[in-house]
């Protein structure tokens, strides 16, 4: 059986990656600190997920076990030099933060002469995610030891979808995931190209379907969201029940569709229809996602290249239309969430200094004419909703 390490025990982790590594004869062990979790995997070995379908089917997810890398590093770094694949899903901002670990594990294997190619997949919501890690793994590396990982390590860009709601059970481990997923993995910097994963996509060009994939679905759910907060709704589902929210969706993927055929040459309909997929996902009634899970980190979602100002700024770049992402942008600085520090921050700036300042600082961005863009917007939603 081969051995998998993946970072991150949560519910995507378990409901998604380690669903397919299963699928695969993979023996997992999961690296987390959550010691709930991991402890409940060293006491069972196996998990349920719960289809969130007509008939709620369960599989099973065996051979399984769980390192605490808070109390157990020297753990994680022997299960890394044994591995045949290494595998992330704990968010962009914390994976500085396993590089070392997994530095030291490639350093073992070096060490013990090993010559088996194995590839290292960040599968989080970001744009060269796994080359991302990678730079920060060269930081622990001496020469000679990155001389050796450029030979027989591979960082292959990644791209995965799958809605994993938010959720709470007795069961520590059990969670429920939506019938759809999608996982692709670029070919061209893959080491070990032998070892290919039944159930997931491999492309040569990877960036034509993260981007695809970030500005469909990440940009579609997170406008879901922040135009349903506005509006009043707790959840997704609860929001496009709100014709003006699915109106609002429905506009800035027709936007984002215009950027990818544009950009990427993407069939039409095909496009269309894919768009079409990601709203009945939305709607999935055996999904309850909460809005404030999907609007959370509002200033990183604001970000130079995140889902909203990185495709304004191709938009404009490409000379197509973007009004309804600035309408967004807007309803996503109208944003409160008194239990998001990013959220409170947001207002905290917004009260601070004059808004062109703060779409500044949050957005990174330096073409005063989009800046003056997206003040209008926002100051036009504020108008509006003093109307109301």
């Amino acid at each position: 059986m081969k051995k998998a390490v993946h970072f991150g025990a949560g519910n995507i982790g378990r409901g998604f990656i380690g669903e397919i590594l299963a699928a695969n004869d993979f023996a997992i062990n999961f690296v987390d600190v959550n010691e709930t979790i991991i402890d409940a995997l060293n006491d069972r070995h196996s998990y349920d997920i719960e289809i969130a379908e007509d008939g709620k089917r369960h599989i099973t997810i065996s051979n399984v076990s769980g390192i605490n890398n808070a109390k157990n590093p020297a753990d994680v770094v022997a299960a890394i030099a044994e591995a045949d694949l290494i595998t992330t899903a704990i968010g962009p901002t914390i994976l500085p933060f396993i590089a070392e670990l997994i530095a030291d594990g490639l350093k073992v294997r070096k060490q013990a002469g090993s010559r088996q190619a194995i590839d290292v997949l960040a599968c989080e919501n970001m744009i060269g995610g796994s080359q991302f890690l990678y730079e920060e793994v060269k930081k622990y590396l001496l020469e000679d030891e990155l001389a050796y990982v450029e030979e027989y390590v591979g960082f292959p860009n990644a791209a995965v979808d799958r809605i994993v709601p938010a959720q709470s059970h007795d069961d520590p481990l059990f969670v429920v995931v939506e019938p759809f997923s999608e996982w692709v993995i670029e070919t061209s910097r893959m080491r070990n190209a032998e070892l290919k994963l039944v159930g997931v996509h491999y492309e040569n060009d990877l960036e034509p379907f993260i981007e695809r994939k970030l500005f469909s679905v990440n940009s579609g759910h997170a406008t879901a969201a922040y135009t349903g907060a506005y509006y009043g709704a707790k959840t997704i589902l609860e929001a496009l029940h709100n014709a003006a929210v699915k109106e609002q969706l429905e506009a800035v993927l027709t936007e984002i569709r215009s950027l990818l055929i544009t950009k990427w040459r993407f069939n039409e309909s095909d496009l269309k229809a894919y768009h079409e997929v990601i709203i009945s996902r939305f709607e999935n009634p055996y999904i309850v996602d909460d809005v404030v899970r999907v609007a959370r980190t509002p200033i990183r979602k604001l970000g130079f290249d995140e889902r909203f100002i990185r495709p304004i700024r191709e938009l404009r770049d490409c000379g197509l239309s973007y009004d309804n992402l600035l309408k967004t942008v807007a309803f996503v600085f109208a944003y409160k969430d008194n239990n998001d520090e990013q959220s409170i921050r947001l207002q905290d700036l917004l009260g601070e200094k004059a808004l062109s300042n703060v779409v500044v600082d949050v957005t990174g961005l330096s073409d005063q004419d989009l800046i003056d863009q997206i003040v209008t917007s926002v100051e036009k939603m504020g108008h509006d909703k003093e109307r109301d």
